[in-house]
């Protein structure tokens, strides 16, 4: 039997995407696409920036956490006001709870008493009186008795009332205090995140550049030569004896960290340094910036004087404490500690003169 030739194998598909299967990867292929082009990270690269478009995006988040940082220490004092009214009126409310039921002790100690001894009519009373005039007496005493418990009745329904009005009263400052507490945690986040994103992008530049930008960045907040002549302890002849403390102690500020929230004394926000500086000047500012420009006469800028709060942005989120010469000293932002700067390097919202 001749041998049979060998069966050739089968030829393979030049490709495993035929038909439907290849227009179905063509379609997913160019979705894939568009998602990459769509999606940040994915595919495609961000524009890297430039130093100054660096610049500029830091200095936006810089000024919108400095907005928030007020918007914060408004929550923050608005909470412990509250928490301070909540405390008043729950010790008024123990106290009045302490009145009251004694009171109503002292009611109950009649009832009590009544019940025991039991009540004769009047005219049966006479009639076992041994003596009249002891049975009048007698009575005259029954009669104060029963206006003594009158009155305590009455007192107890008047504490039952106050003490509704307090326990309301408490239950709005609690409304408040949490309301207040949960606009701070918002608006702290909202600060940290803004900080976080500034972080971000310096982080994208190179050590040298980072180092080109502050000192830019100080270069313009720093006083002119000529100017700068602002005596360092003490203050024009026209500044008034508080106003002299405040810019003292601001002086001794110089050089402090920006401290987002704090009061010092170890750091401060813009609003926070003023407010210390004119406290130890015996003189109370609320805590925000938007509050401490409504605090004593407002002014134009021709009419400064050392002393004065001046502030900027039209959000009115910056103050300062003008110092003469065109100069104040404030807390610029994180990163800067307290120093003297020159007014004219942002925009003037106004000012007030707190005495």
């Amino acid at each position: 039997m001749a041998p049979q030739p060998p069966t050739k194998p089968k030829q393979r598909h030049r490709s495993s995407l035929t038909g439907t299967t290849l227009r179905t990867a063509a379609t997913l292929a160019l979705a894939g696409v568009a998602s990459a082009t769509a999606l940040p990270g994915i595919g495609h690269a961000e524009p890297r920036l430039t130093p100054d478009q660096v610049k500029a995006k830091v200095a936006a988040y810089e000024r919108e956490a400095e907005e928030a940082t007020e918007k914060y220490d408004g929550a923050r004092a608005a909470a412990e006001k509250a928490q301070r009214s909540l405390h008043r009126l729950r010790d008024e409310a123990t106290r009045r709870t302490a009145r009251l039921n004694t009171a109503r002790n002292a009611l109950g100690s009649v009832a009590t008493a009544q019940y025991r001894s039991g009540t004769v009519a009047p005219a049966l009373q006479l009639a076992l009186s041994s003596s009249p005039g002891q049975y009048l007496q007698r009575a005259s005493l029954a009669d104060r008795a029963g206006d003594r418990q009158a009155v305590t009745i009455a007192r107890i329904t008047r504490e039952e009332r106050s003490l509704r009005r307090v326990r309301d009263k408490a239950d709005d400052r609690l409304r408040t205090l949490r309301a207040a507490q949960a606009a701070a945690s918002r608006h702290k986040h909202a600060v940290q995140d803004k900080l976080a994103a500034a972080d971000a992008l310096l982080a994208k530049l190179t050590r040298a550049q980072r180092d080109r930008l502050r000192a830019a960045q100080d270069a313009r907040s720093a006083p002119d030569a000529r100017t700068a002549s602002t005596p360092r302890h003490g203050a024009p002849a026209r500044t008034g004896s508080r106003a002299a403390r405040a810019i003292s102690f601001a002086y001794e500020a110089i050089g402090k960290p920006y401290v987002w929230g704090a009061t010092g004394p170890y750091g401060y926000d813009c609003s926070g340094l003023t407010q210390a500086a004119w406290r130890a000047a015996g003189v109370s500012l609320p805590r925000t910036t938007y509050t401490q420009i409504n605090v004593g006469r407002r002014i134009g800028r021709g009419e400064l004087a050392p002393g004065d709060l001046v502030f900027f942005y039209s959000g009115v989120s910056h103050v300062g404490l003008y110092i003469g010469n065109g100069l104040m000293i404030h807390a610029p932002r994180p990163g800067a500690p307290v120093r003297v700067a020159p007014i004219d390097q942002m925009p003037f919202a106004g000012a007030a003169r707190p005495v």
